[in-house]
């Protein structure tokens, strides 16, 4: 049977958290200040946004509720990849047409190489490894989609694809009784998120960027042409703001928020290191990161200390007992996918948010009837890449060196309010059954 071990949970928030010295606890704000532009969040998003305005010679602060890489940025499974969007490539053409689906496309492969420029040039050690991504088939009957799937990426958009038989899937080293087929992207990689996201954090300070921790934005006002972010011990004034708080934002702060994401359960557990052995029982020895094709995905990966890292989507509510139902499901999950580590012990046990939007794209741009006001969020769970070069071109939005026309349709559209928000928790509970019943 799957153990947890406990003792590692009680100080450690996950896996990325042990594999780190102790972040650095930036002060928090006290008193009044005055920037030119403020930040709310301190993630991929607002903190490459705050670099590349310090660089620009703008003064700059980051206002975060807790410490650097305590959201997301601190908590995802670590997979630098294309994504950001809940709409496939069909839907993206459907919607906004096939020239701005290839610029969207072009958007989310320019993330993924920013963030391998900035490792290497800033030369952070951040645990890097995998050669693209592999979607699994998890039914037989999948496999026709990913061949078509292949065959429709090369012709719209380029992507050479690599379609993957279930014969090649275990000659490769992806070990499991429920893969039939798999689809190899050529783009993007795996590493450490809390090493790259502490790094970035790290290069604002060196740039004259400030970041104030332990300090929730309560409030946001106007006072003539400047914004004023309340929180508990102070005030920033300051004539631009950008929302990058993602799926960890106040919903009153500002109030314009309210109704217009939905922040969902994302959870992850790591495995103690596995040995040459158990990894030959199972049949999986790849580094390459993995997802398989259920619209309630789950997401794994080898990890360099040959640890196992497995991700599950689907949990909506965060109480004590949905949790551990969530973790539980999760546990199954993996006994089920990967049987032959059934009884192999589970180190890290986590979960986090993941922010999710009715247009089911991400917004950058300026915040409608909100005169200086930015917002870089919805990253739907793929935030890394995405998160990293939409943060630089809000900053570009606020200097002037990107106009909103440059930058793709997709990520224009402002959030708009779920139905009813009151009940959006409830009704995607019902649309997850719907989900879970169709992956089945």
């Amino acid at each position: 049977m799957l153990q947890l071990r406990t003792d590692a949970r009680k100080t450690i928030g996950s896996y990325w958290e042990a594999d780190i010295p102790l972040p650095r606890q930036d002060r928090q704000l006290i008193g009044n200040a005055s920037f030119d532009v403020a930040i709310i969040g301190a993630g991929f998003a607002g903190l490459s946004a705050a670099l590349k305005l310090a660089q620009s010679g703008v003064s700059v602060c980051v206002v975060e509720a807790e410490h650097v890489g305590y959201g997301a940025s601190g908590r995802n499974g670590g997979f630098c990849c294309l994504g950001g969007t809940k709409l496939d490539e069909r839907q993206l053409i459907r919607k906004f047409g096939l020239e701005e689906a290839r610029k969207f496309v072009a958007y989310q492969l320019a993330g993924v190489n920013l963030v391998a420029q900035r490792l290497e040039s800033w030369d952070v050690d951040a645990d890097r490894h995998s050669q693209g991504e592999i979607y699994l088939a998890h039914r037989p009957k999948d496999v026709a989609s990913l061949r078509s799937d292949a065959e429709f990426l090369k012709q719209n958009f380029g992507i050479k694809a690599r379609l993957l038989t279930r014969s090649d899937l275990k000659a490769e080293g992806y070990g499991g009784p429920g893969f039939h087929g798999g689809l190899h992207m050529p783009y993007g990689f795996a590493l450490n998120p809390m090493k790259y996201v502490q790094a970035l954090a790290a290069e604002v300070r060196a740039a004259d960027g400030k970041i104030f921790g332990k300090s929730p934005v309560t409030a946001l006002h106007q006072e003539g042409d400047r914004w004023c972010l309340e929180t508990e011990h102070g005030f920033v004034r300051a004539r631009k703001v950008v929302l990058a708080g993602n799926g960890y934002a106040r919903e009153d702060a500002p109030k314009w928020l309210h109704g217009r994401t939905l922040p969902v359960m994302s959870s992850i557990q790591v495995t103690r290191p596995l040995t040459d052995d158990e990894l030959a029982a199972q049949g999986w020895t790849s580094d390459t990161m993995a997802a398989d094709t259920r619209i309630l995905l789950h997401y794994f990966r080898l990890l360099p200390d040959r640890r196992f890292l497995f991700g599950t989507r689907g949990g909506i509510f965060e109480n004590a007992a949905a949790l551990i139902a969530m973790q539980k499901r999760a546990h199954a999950d993996f006994q089920s996918m990967f049987p032959a580590w059934a009884d192999v012990e589970t180190d890290y046990d986590w979960h986090g948010h993941v922010c999710l939007a009715r247009t089911m794209t991400p917004f950058v741009g300026e915040v409608p009837g909100m005169r200086g006001v930015y917002a870089a969020m919805g990253w739907h769970g793929s935030g890394i890449a995405m998160a990293s070069i939409s943060g630089e071109k809000v900053a570009g939005l606020i200097t002037g060196g990107v106009k909103r026309q440059d930058m793709p349709v997709a990520l224009q559209e402002p959030f708009r309010k779920f139905p009813f928000p009151a009940f959006r928790r409830l009704y995607l509970q019902g649309a997850y059954w719907w989900y879970g019943w169709k992956d089945r």
